[in-house]
């Protein structure tokens, strides 16, 4: 399958192969401790997504998805320059968490820290057996600031988030899967190649079913139950009557007639 690269900096590659578009970190030397040109690069893949692309793929090259932020980044900053990299985070990460067609993260290795939090604005995330997951801030005399408050708390609960941020333990990955922190859990070896199986599986579903799927549930989550309901019917409305949802459902009567 043809494959192009989109991205100039080296420790993020940005790819289109087929209808996916994949994003990499790729700074394995380092566990893919995350730069802050490293998060502008993730944020600039979103930000300009091409038409072709009907799902993507976060993964990263080496043996582990992410050991959390370059702390040597982070040696001295102002209180202002903190807020401005929290809040640079915060952008990138709401703009996959936002994203109109799914965005799948394939997970191995260590999943640390600002690692997990860009984990977690994705969809659907799948783990490899041997991963392990830390959220070390607290032992370090910080806080969180990529995320994981809200979207790690809304995963698994802010009294196993309180848990995890205090004591800095490392979990495996039953103990993750258990909790909530990814979907499904991948044979040894193969998050990857699972990972992109499953997005060229949803990238064929029908773009408007999808983005109905990733938009109007998150929306439906944060409603209360009457407001989520009437806003279902919405999403139902738009998506049944669509050309493609026509076209297809003539093609599953079709194939059933014969």
């Amino acid at each position: 399958m043809d494959r192009s690269i989109h991205s100039s900096v080296s420790t993020v590659r940005v790819e289109t192969e087929g209808a996916l578009g994949i994003v990499t970190l790729n700074r394995p030397d380092k566990r893919n401790a995350i730069s802050a040109e490293m998060i502008v690069a993730v944020g600039a893949a979103f930000a300009a997504v091409p038409p072709e692309w009907k799902a993507v793929v976060i993964r990263a090259d080496g043996d582990n998805f992410s050991a959390g932020l370059d702390l040597s980044e982070h040696k001295e900053r102002t209180p202002e320059a903190v807020l401005d990299i929290s809040s640079l985070w915060h952008r990138v990460t709401q703009s996959i968490a936002d994203s109109t067609i799914p965005v799948v993260c394939a997970l191995k290795g260590y999943v640390v820290g600002a690692g997990l939090e860009l984990a977690s604005a994705a969809h659907v995330r799948i783990a490899d057996p041997n991963c392990r997951f830390c959220l070390p801030e607290g032992r370090r005399g910080i806080f969180v600031g990529g995320g994981a408050s809200v979207r790690v708390g809304r995963l698994i609960g802010t009294s196993r988030l309180m848990e995890l941020m205090l004591s800095g333990r490392e979990i495996d990955a039953q103990e993750a899967l258990a909790a909530g922190l990814f979907q499904r859990l991948s044979e040894p070896g193969r998050a990857c190649e699972q990972a992109m199986d499953y997005a060229r599986e949803v990238a064929d579903n029908a773009p408007l079913s999808n983005r109905m799927i990733l938009q109007a549930l998150a929306e439906i989550a944060e409603m209360p139950p009457r407001a989520g309901l009437f806003t279902e019917s919405l999403a139902a409305a738009l998506t049944q009557t669509s050309p493609e949802a026509v076209e297809r459902i003539n093609a599953f009567f079709a194939h059933q007639r014969r």
